[in-house]
């Protein structure tokens, strides 16, 4: 795939889009607003703060939550000639120190007191009054197989594993994203995902770029809120992600097309989305969410599109140079045919190389050149894919594998449920029973709804419990989480 705009790195995107449109917005919270050249001299102020700790080619982490703020630091690092670690800004105290112990740091800015690591603690007011000075690129130069982000995918031993993305990586996963969403110049974005996760990292900081986009960075996710500003901040591009976002916004009053007569662009993704969560958001705002389907390692890795097709309940095609597999779950040796389902594995020429510093890991993730995804899917005659289920989440009920999608496309489909989530539980008699956690419209007897079920599905795919619940708990990313609700279970 051709990068027709030649950027090379991600400083690149910055430089390009400042040179070209200086005086224009580029960043905005509630609060404060910076154009791109107003946003690149304050890159260069807190370079300059890195550069007199005398570091270079270090990692730095930032621990920030989504904000000008972060961007500022992200790109800064890059400039001071170090690598960006990105940590979630939600984790306590103890996970965040375990982390950085594992990542080592030269340094972490934040907006408070570091643990166990120099740092520097940001404040936007020494930002805000600095004189607007030109940019010379040659100043700040950085070669495409350099460190351009440091991410984090879960890991089994409870200590996140860590990837390095390239800069020529990431910028092969900025021009697939925009083949996926193809993007108008002077878009304005809204962007509610954390900028550490891969999803927010892109749609967030180095997307907008490419056409000289707005970015509008909320305080917090309130749908309330993100339904006004949608509307207020003339918002064109709608980073959504998870459809826990999208359920969240359809649940405000009278939420319709004329509260956001400017939106024209919905990526989804994250996880896979119910077919009655496209069609609700369809008919209330006349506009489709397009999903896609990536992961930290490798992201996007397909996407429905107007150009190469759409289908409900799928992922859509690969994107372009990205080869998709089905492989049998017990050997992942095997390539299936279309309509068998077996576990994903992706290759392209934006993949991860390694989890540093973790051979093991790596060495089960990465084999015979695919990234083996851990979820379950299937390929149509057509190439979409479908996403049935995380590998570790099939649910194993007397010999049978049952997958919760299946069930949580069902249980939507009835007028009166408006999210679920099902998970296993172990079970004497049958190894494991599927359990139902749902959140209702209304108030209605339970029996009704399993009554639904066993006129709809196998026996042994009914849940055995159905537990409502408020709201579903999400995760910092949004979300459902899982393994909280499965922890209600013990």
């Amino acid at each position: 795939m051709e990068n027709k705009l030649k950027n090379n790195t991600v400083l690149d995107l910055l430089f390009r889009a400042a040179n070209s449109n200086p005086s224009k917005t580029y960043c905005k919270s509630p609060n404060h607003e910076f154009t791109y050249q107003q946003f690149t001299t304050a890159c260069i102020k807190l370079s300059n703060e890195i550069a007199k700790k005398k570091i270079n080619n270090e990692r730095i982490g930032i621990f920030l939550p989504n904000s000008i703020l972060f961007l500022i630091s992200y790109f800064a690092i890059l400039m001071s000639g170090n690598r960006p670690a990105l940590l979630n800004y939600l984790l306590p105290d103890i996970a965040l120190t375990k982390l950085i112990d594992n990542l080592e740091p030269s340094l972490l800015i934040s907006d408070r007191a570091p643990l166990k690591s120099e740092g520097i603690i940001v404040k936007i007011e020494d930002y805000l009054e600095l004189e607007a000075s030109s940019i010379d690129e040659k100043d700040f130069r950085c070669e495409s197989s350099e460190v351009g982000a440091i991410l984090f995918s879960g890991g089994t031993t409870g200590i996140p594993k860590q990837i390095n993305h390239s800069h020529k990586c990431i910028i092969s996963m900025v021009d697939r994203m925009e083949w996926g969403w193809p993007t108008n110049p002077n878009e304005k974005w809204l962007v509610v995902a954390p900028f550490t996760h891969i999803y927010g990292f892109l749609t967030g900081v180095t997307n907008p770029l490419l056409k000289s986009g707005t970015v509008f960075i909320p305080d917090a996710f309130d749908p309330n809120l993100i339904v006004e500003k949608l509307n207020s901040e003339e918002i064109t591009v709608f980073g959504g992600g998870p459809p826990a976002i999208y359920q969240a916004l359809l649940s405000v009053e009278k939420f319709e097309k004329s509260q956001i007569p400017h939106l024209r662009v919905c990526p989804g993704g994250g996880a896979p989305f119910p077919v009655a969560v496209h069609k609700m958001w369809k008919e209330k705002t006349g506009i489709s969410i397009y999903e896609g389907y990536g992961m930290t390692e490798i992201a996007p890795i397909s996407v429905n599109t107007v150009e190469r097709g759409t289908k409900l309940g799928s992922a859509g095609k690969a994107v372009p140079d990205t080869l998709i597999e089905i492989v049998d779950i017990e050997t992942g040796r095997k390539v299936l045919n279309s309509g068998e389902i077996g576990e994903i594995r992706v290759k392209g020429p934006h993949m991860m190389m390694a989890y540093e510093g973790n051979i093991k890991e790596t060495k089960t993730t990465i084999r015979d050149g695919f990234i083996y995804t851990g979820d379950i899917g299937v390929l149509d005659n057509k190439g979409f894919l479908s996403i049935t289920d995380r590998k570790k989440d099939v649910i194993f009920v007397k010999g049978f594998n049952v997958f919760p999608r299946e069930i949580e496309e069902l249980l939507m489909s009835h007028s009166n449920i408006s999210s679920v989530c099902v998970v296993g539980k172990q079970d004497d008699r049958s190894g494991e029973t599927p359990v139902a956690f749902i959140t209702l419209k209304d108030n209605i007897d339970i029996s009704i709804i399993k009554r639904y079920c066993e006129d709809t599905m196998l026996p042994y795919k009914v849940p055995s419990e159905f537990i409502v619940l408020e709201n579903l708990p999400l995760t910092p990313a949004k979300k459902v989480d899982r393994v909280a609700l499965k922890d209600r279970l013990v």
